[in-house]
């Protein structure tokens, strides 16, 4: 078989060739990810506080970066964290198996599939991956009770 006789079925049906088909899978910015999430920086804007933090460089952390700009809803949960679920499982192949987490981290359940925003102290847990890291001030923002809505941006 040769490439020129090589196609792609799109959604509605039709055939692509080969080369725009590559062409595609090549400049799709949805399916281009960070080459490092290292040190990146993002921003939470809740309805009267700024919260930023630093992200560590992980699979987890590089697709959660990829997903950026997104508007989410915080959902107390289990009086520790505020939770969100994204739209999309984030990676864990180059992760540890779990983190003791500490008030101030963000990290990904990939169990369940959610992000989590510690602002109390937890317990060790398998399947927990750190994402980053907030900066001062976001334990009491977060500690508040009840939802809230943030928009989570990165920081250019």
């Amino acid at each position: 078989m040769t490439a020129s006789s090589i196609s792609f079925i799109s959604r509605n049906g039709s055939a692509l060739g080969i080369g725009f088909a590559m062409m595609l899978a090549l400049t799709a910015p949805s399916m281009a990810l960070p080459a490092s999430a290292e040190g990146a920086r993002v921003r939470f804007i809740l309805a009267n506080t700024t919260l930023t933090a630093t992200l560590e460089d992980n699979s987890a952390s590089r697709d959660f970066l990829a997903m950026l700009p997104v508007d989410v809803t915080l959902e107390d949960y289990a009086s520790n964290e505020k939770i969100f679920y994204p739209e999309e499982k984030l990676s864990t192949t180059d992760v540890p198996d779990g983190i003791d987490p500490e008030p101030g981290d963000i990290t990904y359940y990939a169990p369940w599939g959610d992000v989590a925003l510690f602002y109390r102290d937890f317990r060790y847990s398998a399947g927990l991956v750190r994402l980053g890291r907030f900066d001062e001030g976001a334990i009491k923002a977060l500690s508040k009770s009840g939802s809230l809505k943030a928009r989570i941006e990165a920081i250019k």
